[in-house]
């Protein structure tokens, strides 16, 4: 998520000083081409391993009617079959400390897959391209991300789900001098509330949902700071408006899209860790049977956190609808807890 653009900016004096030399607050002491194989081992690892899940056809991200996409910025509550393939964020990073303002481009992916009903295991990873104004170019890999999802309170009947993970940043597992040589674990809670349960006077509200994350992220034997992370996603559902509320007669392919705006935030909490910054991202998600194509804004909360606006894409692969009888379902277990296909038939 964008927390990988903002961590970057925090490096990036040292970086564009001596590309070749781990920074002070960050990176590792690993080259890059060894940690290359380690990633395309992992992905192919976690592929096979779904050729010898049972052969049950059920689907991903439902609460009763409510079908809460994957956002961009903030992870979605569920611990079901993701695959994001890729996602693209361009970002302009304030001159700080005698460095020039940076044009930085991520480039990632995450797959996760459920493990036992409701209980997911996730890995991801970013490409950098950093352009600072004036200086050559950095490009690299960033840290390998593991991730674990359990849906712990879930109320069909009222759209609601609770959920707890925990994220585990394997410090040095990119780029040397581009990564933190220090691994960071973020204990993390998830929800997701829809108001289809409102009375019928405010049948026009039903669109709506919220979803949220709040993650403590601390790092591991190192003297940088801890971080409080909180993600809020305001959501309206077109989807729903049209198949339970009430038939407009919207046309493709308006009425298979959702706005909405998501907030970011990150806030340093000890060590002398600076400002809290964080961003604003309205835009637009259009679901398909088999994809969601999503794009948003990145607006700066504050000027600590970038003087101008970026943008972000996403594509995630509905690999539960397209491959059926390999995702959908646990490995173990018996059924998913996500029990209802696609949003888009």
């Amino acid at each position: 998520m964008f927390s990988t653009a903002l961590s970057t900016m925090a490096i990036l004096p040292s970086i564009l000083r001596n590309p070749r030399t781990p920074r002070a607050i960050s990176r590792s002491v690993v080259p890059t081409h060894g940690h290359s194989f380690f990633r395309v081992a992992i992905a192919a690892a976690a592929v096979v391993t779904t050729l010898v899940a049972p052969n049950i056809l059920l689907g991903h991200g439902f609460e009763g009617d409510r079908f809460f996409p994957p956002t961009i910025q903030t992870d979605d509550p569920f611990g079901t079959d993701e695959l994001s393939l890729p996602m693209v964020t361009m970002f302009n990073n304030p001159a700080a400390d005698g460095t020039p303002k940076t044009r930085e481009t991520d480039i990632s992916t995450e797959f996760d897959k459920e493990i036992f009903p409701g209980f997911a295991l996730g890995i991801s990873d970013a490409f950098t391209v950093l352009n600072p104004k004036g200086a050559p170019s950095v490009t690299g890999w960033d840290n390998i991300s593991l991730s674990a999802k359990y849906q712990i309170w879930e109320v069909p009947a009222h759209e609601f789900i609770f959920s707890a993970g925990v994220l585990w940043e394997i410090g040095g597992s990119g780029r040397y001098s581009m990564v933190n040589n220090y691994s960071t674990v973020s204990p993390t809670l998830y929800f997701g509330k829809g108001f289809g349960d409102l009375p019928d006077s405010a049948n026009f509200l039903k669109p709506f949902a919220i979803t949220g994350t709040l993650s403590q992220d601390i790092p591991v034997r190192s003297l940088n700071p801890n971080v409080l992370e909180v993600g809020i996603a305001l959501e309206y559902s077109l989807l729903y408006l049209e198949q339970h509320v009430k038939d407009t007669g919207m046309a493709r392919p308006f009425r298979d899209m959702i706005p909405l705006v998501e907030i970011a935030i990150q806030t340093p909490e000890n060590r002398g860790g600076g400002p809290t910054t964080g961003t604003i991202n309205p835009g637009v998600l259009w679901e398909g049977r088999y994809c969601q194509i999503g794009a948003e804004a990145v607006i700066p909360m504050n000027r600590q956190t970038g003087p101008n606006i970026g943008v972000v894409f996403n594509v995630q692969i509905y690999i539960d609808d397209i491959f059926p009888q390999i995702f959908g379902h646990p490995l173990f277990g018996g059924g998913s807890k996500n029990f209802t296909t696609g949003p888009n038939p």
